[in-house]
């Protein structure tokens, strides 16, 4: 597929005049740099956030505040990058990509497109992962720590996973029959008041033990090597692993770029699309990088060395056990929201693949309106098949291989390089035709290989941690 250096023009279908319609035809766009800010929002401070807390206890109080920072300003920058591509060759009236691969499909084309597609939807699919297992320990904390309070610190109270997998799981399997992103703004809204719920509840309750504590813990060089953690003590090589999965965790805090492109999708224009998406970018990169810095800071204050893999269901379950309670049902429900707002582009490009496939197909193409009082959705008999197995397949892996933190680690490091950075760099260039060799190419290209460096550091103490726990585990019968 050749290069699109040029200005594409777009075919306006004869309602384009309207007041009710885009330039490409489509109902007009509503969106906003407050709902825009509310997705990315909502798609950025997931479970990522919880895990903060550990990476920073693995990197200590030098490194771990400063490659926060950094992720913070390369997704900032990247996201700008991207964000220019939403339109083909002119920023303000060339034709729209409507998807991630749509933009690199115009850019660069040929084998990168199915590079791309591989890339993001593996990544979309690991997310939704990622993002049950999250749901499930919370649920799970809340039962313990009640558990606790009526029982007693003593008390096991060993609780199960799996019941709350398969409950989360029917819950996206009712939302996941949404037709599109439009139609979300409502539950990304909500979802981003939860996610500032229950990261001000974590900050709070961080800054309240070091206050009851009276000291600070930690160190410049993070976890000590001898430190027993579980059932492991720490030697040498282990704070090698630690320390480049906390990299992945911290790339897997920050990773939105992948649906970036179909948030500017959701913007209305004038003023030009990429505009509003640079403002909206530049807000919520800031508010999520505060309480990330907050978090992870105040949480390895509070617990320095042994800092838990997940901040809210590993403290203790102190009292209030019911402020612990309101801030892990803030993260289900702004999981269930996370969960649809990554799912909808990897929902929309099976549909559409399939559509094109099967143009006559009454399967694929023939709606019916769903009796909800209150909604106006329709579905189709494949929408409703696909998404619901597509849940079922996510949840039943969640099952089996419940390991939050390497789970976190491996999507943060596949996922942070190529879609991060490297496409956007590369789509960049090719749009504002930016000479091989100039200064600005080179140091686009030195970004790009530092953060591949980067990531391959970070998938591989993943995998070493996958690795130490499959040694112990057995499936379906996770308890704690």
């Amino acid at each position: 597929m050749s290069r699109e250096n040029h200005t594409v023009a777009v075919n306006m279908p004869p309602q384009v005049g309207s007041k009710c319609y885009d330039d490409d035809g489509r109902l007009k766009r509503t969106g906003s740099i407050w709902t825009a800010s509310a997705h990315i929002i909502t798609a950025v401070i997931g479970s990522g956030v919880l895990s903060l807390a550990w990476a920073t206890a693995q990197l200590g109080w030098v490194a771990g505040p400063t490659v926060m920072l950094l992720f913070a300003f390369v997704t900032y920058y990247t996201s700008v990058l991207l964000s220019t591509c939403y339109r083909t060759g002119d920023p303000d009236n060339g034709k729209r990509n409507y998807t991630y691969m749509d933009a690199v499909r115009s850019n660069l084309g040929g084998f990168q497109v199915k590079v791309c597609g591989a890339v993001q939807y593996m990544n979309l699919f690991g997310v939704a992962i990622g993002y049950t297992i999250a749901a499930s320990i919370s649920m799970k904390a809340i039962e313990r720590s009640n558990c606790f309070h009526s029982k007693g610190d003593a008390s096991p109270c060993r609780v199960s996973s799996n019941p709350y997998m398969i409950a989360f799981g029917v819950v996206e399997i009712v939302f996941s029959q949404i037709p599109d992103f439009d139609q979300i703004w409502w539950l990304s809204i909500v979802a981003a008041v939860m996610s500032f719920t229950y990261s001000t509840i974590g900050l709070g309750l961080g800054i309240g033990k070091v206050a009851e504590s009276g000291k600070v813990m930690g160190s410049m060089t993070g976890i000590s090597i001898g430190t027993v953690v579980g059932v492991q003590t720490i030697d040498e090589t282990q704070k090698i692993w630690r320390s480049f999965q906390a990299l992945g965790a911290i790339a897997f805090a920050y990773s939105y770029s992948l649906i970036l492109i179909e948030i500017q999708d959701t913007i209305k224009s004038p003023p030009s699309e990429y505009k509003t998406m640079k403002k909206a970018t530049l807000l919520s990169v800031a508010v999520t990088t505060v309480f990330y810095m907050l978090c992870g800071c105040f949480g390895y204050a509070a617990f320095g060395d042994l800092s838990p893999g997940n901040l809210l269901t590993g403290f203790g379950f102190y009292n209030p056990f019911w402020l612990l309670d309101i801030a892990n049902a803030a993260i289900v429900i702004h999981l269930i929201g996370a969960y649809q707002v990554y799912c909808q582009p990897l929902f929309a490009f099976v549909e559409k693949t399939a559509a094109d496939w099967f143009p006559d197909s009454k399967l694929i193409g023939r709606e019916i309106a769903l009796p909800i009082p209150g909604f106006r959705y329709k579905v189709t008999a494949f929408r409703l098949v696909w998404r619901s197995v597509f849940v079922v397949l996510t949840t039943v892996i969640s099952m089996l291989m419940p390991f939050f933190n390497d789970v976190v680690g491996i999507l943060g490091a596949f996922g942070f390089w190529p879609l991060t950075v490297y496409f956007p760099v590369e789509m960049y260039i090719v749009q504002k035709k930016i000479p091989k060799w100039s200064s600005r190419w080179i140091c686009l290209q030195t970004l790009s290989a530092a953060c591949l460096i980067i990531s391959i550091a970070a998938a591989v103490g993943s995998f070493a941690g996958v690795v130490s726990d499959l040694k112990t585990y057995k499936p379906f019968k996770t308890s704690y």
